[in-house]
């Protein structure tokens, strides 16, 4: 059994409404803003990739047998009001996804839509999270949580790489609500056993991993 971990940093974000930037001093990792940083986006990217060449070397496919996501608290939110929330997506996926891959997978999942990127055999782990100030909470800054869904398959998998994904969509109520928002760093972990398939099989299984990764790596 092998437990592999990617952590995607700090995002500190200003602004108002759907008009958000990100805060160059307050923000660690691998964050970008979608359109880049002054489009006033509110859409945010962490990408970073489980490296499986060695197993892959040693003609082995890893078995998933658990995986999930650690965080420290919830987001916080800076001058927020009741209405104010935001999306926390995490995705481990055996495909890579461009910045509009997941501006479609946030809205479509897996599921069998024209616009899906991603197959569910292809989505290891995904996890939404929807935070949010109610009225009860108006007086705090830590958001609380109002809902979450998963939707990963746990597929075995020859690949070299996972993907490792985190996005966050910032949203406000108004124009006097929540000057930024803090999401604090989480971890993505994978528990997975290594092992040797039939030769057919394993054949198979890496054509399979060589077609969900057509697209080229960007490091």
């Amino acid at each position: 059994m092998k437990t592999l971990t990617k952590e995607h940093g700090l995002l500190s974000v200003l602004g108002q409404e759907q008009n958000f930037d990100i805060q160059e001093n307050g923000t660690y990792g691998s964050w970008t803003q979608f359109g880049g940083v002054g489009s006033g986006s509110s859409f945010f990217i962490s990408r970073t990739y489980f490296d499986l060449a060695g197993m892959s070397m040693d003609e082995k496919t890893l078995f998933f047998e658990a995986a999930g996501t650690q965080t420290v608290v919830p987001p916080k939110a800076t001058d927020g009001a009741a209405g104010d929330n935001c999306l926390i997506f995490d995705i481990m996926s055996s495909s890579p996804l461009t910045d509009t891959d997941l501006t479609n997978f946030v809205a479509f999942g897996n599921f069998a839509q024209p616009n899906a990127v991603l197959t569910w055999d292809e989505t290891i782990f995904a996890r939404s999270r929807l935070y949010g100030i109610t009225i009860n909470e108006a007086a705090i800054d830590y958001m609380v949580l109002l809902n979450e869904e998963q939707f990963g398959s746990m597929s075995p998998t020859a690949s070299d790489r996972i993907y490792s994904y985190r996005v966050v969509i910032v949203l406000g109520a108004s124009d006097q609500s929540m000057g930024g928002l803090i999401v604090y760093p989480a971890r993505h972990i994978l528990r997975a056993t290594a092992k040797e398939e039939p030769d057919h099989e394993y054949i198979m299984r890496l054509l399979r991993s060589y077609q969900l990764q057509q697209e080229p790596d960007v490091d």
